[in-house]
């Protein structure tokens, strides 16, 4: 399933591969360690239990078990506006499936929202995604009122496709096909 993941390089952006190594020390919380595996600055919040709760739907040991397919896609967003530091994630919640549907999410720290980091992200992953041969479709949901993410996967080309209920309330569903 597709090539290990590599670095995407946007105008002021690197997106540097998550790494079981880097789990590790987020997970641990060896925030040093972390930084320089990044060559960049870390937000004061992380690492923390709240980031792992929302990048990650596995146990550390899950993810060392089979890396490929957890970590799949997964990246670290970094500016390059003088000091280098790490201003949010784009992941992948896990390899393609069996119909080449991969689902994206992402998030910013808040000091560094409305900056346009999502948007020029999101759009190199999504990218990235389409053209690896086992992907045919994008996918990403979000809560009908989080209109900020809304407009960062209309930037992006997705399109709403729907609506479902979930344990946190009513769901949007947005998705983006190979060549339409």
């Amino acid at each position: 399933m597709g090539g290990p993941a590599v670095s995407l390089t946007t105008p002021r952006l690197d997106l540097l591969p998550i790494t079981v190594a880097l789990v590790a020390a987020v997970f641990e919380g060896r925030r040093e360690d972390a930084e320089k595996l990044l060559g960049a600055r870390l937000p004061d919040a992380w690492p923390g239990r709240a980031l792992v709760e929302r990048a990650f739907y596995a146990e550390l040991e899950a993810i060392q078990r089979d890396p490929s397919a957890r970590l799949w896609g997964d990246r670290v967003m970094i500016a390059r506006d003088g000091v280098r530091r790490a201003v949010g994630s784009v992941v992948f919640h896990g390899a393609p499936d069996h119909e080449g549907a991969v689902e994206i999410a992402y998030g910013v720290e808040p000091e560094s929202q409305r900056f346009g980091y999502a948007s020029e992200a999101v759009q190199a992953c999504v990218t990235w995604a389409l053209s690896q041969p086992e992907v045919r479709v994008v996918r990403a949901a979000t809560p009908p009122w989080h209109v900020g993410s809304q407009r960062v996967l209309e930037r992006c080309g997705l399109r709403r496709t729907g609506s479902r209920d979930s344990p946190i309330g009513e769901i949007e569903e947005w998705e983006r096909w190979q060549n339409r």
